[in-house]
């Protein structure tokens, strides 16, 4: 972990227990917001919490940066590759180092390095790529997943703690519909659990593998589907059985009709929850920690939202709108969209 901090805030300054388990469930009646990062150029919808003090993000116009709570500094800065403007809308990090992928032609995947600036470790170019998300089982194992090519989603693998990336061939993977690929609205389409992994999709599908991407099977889910707009934008799980993913259509963000599902056997069957309910469409949902999957919290453009019965009923918190949320503890998350991160502090 030193080594990662180390290697994260190098580039940047180069370049400019046991799990609580809550019996009564948890109320949240309002939430304070704190801007921590301010700047109306950047769309920004990938972030990722490092740890109790450091938080790091990847968006547009070529920038990212690392945050230190302590300090309330941050390390900003702009990757320059071949004159490129690029977007990054998924990050991760392996306890080692800190990833962040572009999205479009030419994908590119980029890794903290010990030369002190970001070194470039996989590279894809085709009129149709586009990645969406980005995760890590452990130090050594992680998965992007992207819009589909050739007829099969884009899955790329790890298993050299992101030195080397290998892409998976369609004949090992569930055909794709047509269309079908991931929003890259939140960096949520990829949910993990140990060994466990679901990815979710435009068409409404979750696929799932048992075994770190060795093995894949896709499952159904009843969420709306019928247009382009429409579909999963986001997917959480508590464990390995307990599930809950939400969508809608952006383009009609009111509109609450078969927009959020659950699943209590690990993904296999999905129902309807919250029908014709706010909230309506957002692009991440996250369980709160240490909840036993009773709490979720919500946020999309149109604002945050909260349950506290495992997503049955919900209550509307804010109108501040945010494309991505992650929690630090549960009562604490960091959340990013147009122009800005905040530090949000929920309240009884």
């Amino acid at each position: 972990m030193k080594h990662f901090f180390t290697s994260l805030v190098l580039v940047l300054t180069l370049a400019s227990c046991v799990k609580k388990q809550t019996e009564n469930p948890i109320v949240f009646n309002k939430i304070t917001i704190e801007t921590i990062l301010k700047d109306s150029l950047l769309s920004i919808r990938a972030i990722d919490v490092l740890d109790k003090n450091s938080l790091s993000f990847a968006a547009n116009k070529n920038t990212y940066g690392l945050y230190d709570a302590k300090t309330g500094k941050w390390l900003i800065s702009k990757l320059n590759y071949d004159s490129l403007n690029l977007e990054f809308r998924a990050v991760a990090n392996n306890n080692v180092d800190f990833f962040m992928l572009s999205v479009a032609n030419p994908a590119l995947l980029f890794k903290t390095g010990n030369s002190g600036k970001m070194e470039l470790v996989y590279k894809e170019m085709h009129e149709q790529v586009f990645y969406d998300a980005m995760a890590f089982w452990n130090k050594n194992e992680g998965i992007a997943i992207g819009d589909q090519i050739d007829g099969c989603l884009s899955i790329i693998i790890t298993r050299d703690g992101g030195t080397t990336w290998h892409k998976i061939a369609c004949e090992n993977l569930p055909e794709a519909l047509k269309n079908e690929g991931a929003f890259a609205a939140s960096n949520t389409n990829i949910a993990i659990v140990e060994n466990k992994t679901w990815v979710a999709t435009t068409t409404g599908r979750v696929y799932f593998s048992p075994d770190k991407g060795n093995t894949w099977r896709v499952f159904n889910t009843p969420i709306v589907k019928a247009k382009d707009t429409e579909g999963i934008y986001s997917i959480n799980f508590y464990d390995e059985l307990q599930g809950f993913a939400i969508g809608g259509d952006y383009t009609k963000p009111n509109d609450s009709s078969a927009n959020k599902i659950r699943t209590i056997d690990g993904g296999k069957i999905w129902e309807l929850v919250a029908q014709n309910q706010s909230p309506g469409y957002r692009s991440c949902v996250q369980y709160v920690p240490n909840s036993n999957a009773r709490a979720l919290v919500a946020v999309g453009f149109k604002g945050i939202d909260f349950s506290n019965d495992g997503g049955t009923t919900w209550k509307h918190l804010s109108d501040e709108g945010f494309y991505t949320i992650r929690f630090l503890n549960d009562t604490v998350a960091y959340a990013a969209g147009n122009g800005r991160i905040c530090r949000l502090r929920f309240v009884e």
